[in-house]
């Protein structure tokens, strides 16, 4: 899983954590969260604002 893979990294998070509101979680959680992900291979450091917010914004969709 890249940081491109932002549905399936949001699906994954739904899954993980499905307790936690995605409008609440912080950017630096986020990314530690993803980061974590079983499958996640890819360079933290490619990681940007833009793309966790991609992340984030799919993941409300799928908690919606």
């Amino acid at each position: 899983m890249k940081w491109t893979d932002v549905r399936e990294i949001a699906i994954a998070l739904a899954d993980l954590h499905p307790d936690a509101d995605p409008t609440r979680v912080n950017f630096v959680d986020l990314m530690n969260w993803v980061i974590a992900l079983p499958g996640f291979d890819d360079d933290p450091k490619r990681c940007g604002e833009k793309i966790l917010e991609a992340i984030q914004a799919t993941w409300m969709d799928e908690a919606d």
